[in-house]
Formats: C-alpha cells, sequence, structure tokens
C-alpha cells in the first residue's frame, strides 16, 4: 500500500512539474537571462548577437558590439545561450512596456535607426510618429541628423513588419 501511495505521489508530482513548466513563457526565460549573450534567430534576416539588455512584454533589446538593437518578438524563431532559468517579474516597472512605448522612445530622442523590414529591405532615418500599429520614418542617412535638408523622403512602416530596429 505505501508503495501505491509513493507512485501515486511521484506521478502527481511529476505532473505538477509539468503543468508548471508548460506555464513558463519565452519572455521569462529571456528575463532570467538580462546581461548574458544571446542570438536572437530571427524570422527573416541575419541573426542578432549581444549581451541581453532589457526584455519587455512584446521586445527584446541586445547591445551588439557596436550599436542597440531592439527586435519585436513577433520577429523570433529561436533563441541561442539560453539555460532553463525563467524569471517571471511582469510588476517589475518597463516590463510591461510595449513596442510602441519603446518606439515613440525612440521618437523623442531622434536617435537615427536603420529598420529592417520583412522580405529584407532596410530603411534608415528617424522616427517622427508612431501610432497604434504603424510608424512615419523621415528617411535619410544614418550619418546625418534629421534636418529639412537631408529628408529624402517620409514612409509609414507597419509595425508587424518591423524585423529589427538599430539605433545608430
Amino acid at each position: 500500500m505505501e508503495a501505491d501511495d509513493r507512485a501515486a505521489f511521484e506521478a502527481e508530482v511529476g505532473d505538477l512539474v509539468r503543468a508548471e513548466r508548460a506555464a513558463v513563457r519565452l519572455v521569462d526565460r529571456l528575463r532570467a537571462h538580462v546581461g548574458c549573450d544571446v542570438v536572437l534567430h530571427l524570422v527573416a534576416g541575419e541573426p542578432a548577437r549581444g549581451a541581453l539588455l532589457e526584455v519587455g512584454s512584446d521586445w527584446v533589446l541586445l547591445r551588439s558590439a557596436a550599436n542597440d538593437v531592439l527586435v519585436p518578438s513577433v520577429a523570433l524563431a529561436s533563441v541561442s545561450g539560453l539555460s532553463r532559468s525563467a524569471v517571471n517579474d511582469d510588476a517589475k516597472p518597463g516590463r510591461a512596456l510595449r513596442l510602441t512605448a519603446v518606439l515613440r522612445g525612440l521618437a523623442g530622442d531622434r536617435s537615427p535607426v536603420a529598420v529592417e523590414l520583412d522580405g529584407g529591405s532596410t530603411l534608415h532615418g528617424t522616427i517622427d510618429r508612431v501610432g497604434a500599429d504603424h510608424v512615419d520614418l523621415a528617411v535619410h542617412a544614418l550619418d546625418e541628423p534629421r534636418r529639412q535638408s537631408s529628408v529624402t523622403g517620409a514612409r509609414t512602416l507597419v509595425i508587424a513588419a518591423i524585423r529589427r530596429i538599430t539605433v545608430a
């Protein structure tokens, strides 16, 4: 009888462990690795490599050798460099920030960016405005500040089509 009780207990513990593992989100795994070097394999394009700086609700920020790289979570196909660790800290300030809030910060900073889109095209410029599902980009060379004379055009980009933003 004791052996049966022990077997039932071990089966229940195993079920509970599997259920807890099933509830772990990728964002929780990524948050456990802030400060670590990782490789983000994107749905399209070259992988993004660097130290994991921050993880938001729907974005990841890396510091590569030369720049900061912002990657929307929907652009991720896989990640290399993660252990089994996970941290669920949605309650921390900044963790619930959506990608649009981060993009508004870039627009406010007037930071020049390179925006890689689905299909492999890359646009350079400054984010002027951020809507609920799109951004307006003033197109200009990365090595020039956003001035009327340096802007060669304007593009409205669908946020869902953005694969990576590199901050110059």
